[in-house]
């Protein structure tokens, strides 16, 4: 790459991230088979897509985990669901377009690569080549998830690895990590953002069909001491060093189901929806109410076919956002982004945006 591209490609990074917060999405290459594409989103409320996920190998290669999806089924005019992203980029200087490496394919072979030296290096230079190739703007590291000291030691060397190939002032790299102490406990997060350009904080999943209640999955402040929430993870990333300008607070494009109870904290039998989830645009479900849930910073329906269904709406989002300008963190993301509704008056992703850029 010439010199001049990678300054006027940081100069683009620089400008994208200094004027405004960052609203992230996901973009899951399998939705393709959905009939999704990136094309239809709103990319004037969208500075940065994750492209969901390459796969990583225990040779410490680094393959796109769809090669008819990313790069080959028609996909808004062009080759491919990547293709599309790099057409849009064009199109939209702003849009930052990073490469997500890992998902739960990953759980594995994270840990093989990792703990060794020559794998790391396999690794980097594999990420590299696939970004250069594909002209992207960086990797995203989502590693489910680094489960002991030793792993959280790996975890750092592969970041450290990793900027070796993708040097800082071209590149950006950034990973996912989950706001639950448990995990994170395990990771030197200072010198971790040190490598980092963004943690992206899971803040959600934290009840679901393998909790022994029910709970608000992606509340921003908890019941009690025990629970864990968005707020919480927050303050342990910033209490253990990390830069507050570094942390997205993750926003789910879903919402959990807990079947014959009508609230938190509760034994419930079964989960309804798929896998015992629904999707942001299929909320509320029919016949059902929504309300919120103003404590913990939740929205909720009960009843229909979902039982108890917890997930965020605009105006949970508008708290959260407002919560990301207070603690001054870097902005927003959103898993995943073909789960949000249609209809911009109900988009998350648009009502995120609006909030972080208000006065």
């Amino acid at each position: 790459m010439s010199h001049s591209s990678s300054s006027s490609r940081r100069s683009r990074l620089a400008s994208a991230s200094n004027v405004m917060y960052t609203n992230a999405v996901y973009w899951p290459n399998h939705r393709i088979y959905q009939g999704d594409t990136p094309g239809t989103l709103n990319y004037g409320c969208i500075n940065r897509v994750y492209y969901a996920f390459a796969n990583v190998t225990a040779d410490g290669g680094v393959f796109l985990s769809d090669e008819w999806a990313d790069a080959t089924a028609p996909c808004d005019g062009v080759q491919g669901a990547l293709g599309s992203l790099m057409h849009l980029k064009q199109r939209y200087p702003h849009l930052q377009v990073i490469l997500s490496i890992g998902g739960t394919s990953s759980t594995e072979t994270f840990p093989i690569v990792a703990s060794n030296a020559i794998l790391r290096d396999n690794f980097a230079r594999a990420a590299r080549g696939l970004v250069e190739a594909s002209g992207l703007d960086g990797i995203d590291i989502v590693w489910e998830y680094p489960s002991s000291p030793q792993q959280g030691a790996d975890f750092l060397a592969l970041l450290a690895a990793i900027r070796i190939h993708l040097p800082e002032d071209r590149y950006l790299l950034t990973a996912a990590l989950p706001a639950v102490r448990v995990v994170l406990q395990n990771i030197d997060l200072r010198r971790s953002a040190e490598y980092l350009d963004a943690v992206n904080l899971i803040a959600y999943d934290f009840f679901g069909s393998w909790t022994p209640k029910s709970g608000h999955h992606a509340q921003l402040y908890a019941m009690n001491k025990e629970e864990a929430s968005g707020a919480s993870g927050v303050q342990y990333l910033m209490a253990s060093g990390v830069p507050s300008k570094k942390i997205l607070l993750g926003i789910p494009l879903f919402g959990r189901s807990f079947l014959h109870v009508n609230g938190p904290g509760h034994k419930f039998r079964g989960a309804g929806g798929d896998d015992g989830s629904f999707e942001y645009s299929e909320l509320p479900r029919r016949g059902t109410k929504e309300q919120v849930d103003k404590r913990t910073v939740a929205a909720q329906c009960v009843g229909g076919d979902g039982g108890f269904v917890t997930y965020d709406n605009p105006e949970t989002v508008k708290i959260k956002a407002a919560f990301c300008k207070q603690k001054a963190l870097g902005g927003l993301f959103y898993w995943s982004a073909p789960s949000d509704a249609k209809d911009s008056k109900r988009s998350l992703i648009t009502a995120g945006f609006r909030a972080l850029h208000s006065s």
